[in-house]
């Protein structure tokens, strides 16, 4: 577990997924900003497989309560480069605690893994999104143009990366 002042960090293991399953077909959880899809149990425990290299993390208080999560990927075979993601619950949003988790996972990446940049990408209307990442050193590279496709529309993101040296 990786501690911090207002939030830990606890891996999550597979008999946990039930919870990230419900709150990823939660409307509300996933926000405007995400795409919205439906898994099964089944489908989320394959990624658990041992094979890929990515780690979540619920995002909790101190008093254990579950309150979003965070994750890490590698991103291509090419370079030494990880990306992050993250969510939190709609009630404890704006109040700090994912600013923290992204701070102690970017922590935990450059103390732990051999690499050179964490990148995370965030749609440009999401400024909630961005400031967590600008408060935790990343810097904003530029729109990737319909990146991805969600609620019928094709939509950008923003890439963020921040650099081992300037971390």
């Amino acid at each position: 577990m990786l501690k911090g002042n207002k939030v830990d960090l606890a891996i999550v293991e597979r008999g946990e997924l039930h919870v990230l399953r419900d709150w990823f077909n939660d409307a509300d959880f996933v926000g405007e900003f995400e795409p919205f899809q439906q898994q099964t149990l089944s489908e989320m425990e394959k990624s658990y497989d041992g094979k890929s290299e990515h780690n979540e993390f619920f995002v909790q208080k101190k008093d254990g309560t579950r309150i979003g999560v965070i994750a890490y990927f590698k991103v291509g075979d090419q370079y030494p480069m990880y990306a992050i993601g993250y969510m939190l619950v709609p009630g404890e949003r704006r109040k700090g605690y994912g600013s923290e988790a992204v701070l102690m996972i970017v922590d935990y990446l450059f103390l732990h893994k051999n690499i050179v940049r964490i990148q995370a990408e965030t749609p440009p209307a999401n400024i909630a999104s961005q400031r967590v990442l600008e408060k935790a050193g990343f810097k904003k590279e530029g729109i990737i143009r319909k990146s991805f496709f969600s609620r019928g529309v094709w939509r950008d993101t923003a890439m963020f990366s921040i650099l081992r040296e300037e971390w």
